[in-house]
């Protein structure tokens, strides 16, 4: 059931084809939608809605969906789910790494775009139970209840996707953790809807903000055939 005040939804994309039939579903499923054709127009319509997530094409005239991502990234940690062709993989890497919260590969089912909108929606309202609000490891320090982390007592800005990530490994210590576990538990997606790689490229931002040596991961440990495991 939709919410009495209903979510707003930006849906960039330069085929108005795209933008209708997802603006289609997405209103028959209880949200409201605003449109962008291009890059340019996508940032004004973000300065000027207020709205609760974006669905974006990459390939965009004027300006291209990554740059959109970058200036989203740099204001907000709205959540962003990225619309990509099939061969996009490089971009949709980039996108990941720039702080996208999903993606889904053209041409694709509107009902699974309307699918992912609620699962990413929940998430970014709704983080993994943790039982300690306070938790450190090595020179690192994790306050879930404040959504805070710190490493050598510099605050670090973790993009709202690797802190829940990170709070899903501190909930799971110890656990040998599939990527398709992590999907399910992080991403709330069946393992089919999404590419384990989308977890790969997270777990390596992690190490790289978090290690001392991110080549030589102390903490964040591949379980080889298996995924991956929180030591603290």
């Amino acid at each position: 059931m939709a919410n009495q005040e209903r979510d707003t939804i930006l849906v960039v994309d330069d085929e108005p084809m795209v933008r209708e039939v997802l603006t289609q579903y997405l209103e028959s499923d209880g949200f409201a939608v605003v449109e962008a054709g291009d890059g340019e127009d996508a940032i004004a319509k973000i300065t000027e809605n207020q709205v609760e997530m974006v669905l974006l094409d990459l390939m965009l005239p004027k300006r291209n969906g990554l740059d959109v991502l970058k200036f989203i990234r740099s204001t907000s940690e709205l959540p962003v789910i990225l619309l990509t062709a099939r061969g996009e993989e490089a971009d949709r890497v980039r996108g990941l790494e720039a702080g996208a919260d999903d993606y889904v590969v053209k041409p694709f089912s509107a009902r699974e775009v309307v699918a992912r909108v609620r699962s990413v929606l929940r998430r970014s309202t709704r983080g993994p139970d943790v039982s300690q609000m306070l938790t450190r490891f090595g020179n690192v320090e994790v306050d879930t209840a404040r959504r805070t982390v710190t490493k050598d007592g510099e605050l670090i800005d973790l993009p709202r996707k690797e802190f829940e990530l990170l709070t899903c490994f501190l909930a799971h210590s110890g656990e040998a953790l599939t990527r398709e576990e992590l999907l399910e538990k992080v991403w709330s997606s069946s393992p089919e809807w999404q590419d384990p790689s989308t977890v790969t490229v997270h777990v390596r931002r992690l190490r790289g903000r978090l290690e001392d040596d991110p080549s030589n991961p102390q903490n964040f440990l591949t379980v080889f055939g298996v995924g991956y495991r929180f030591e603290p």
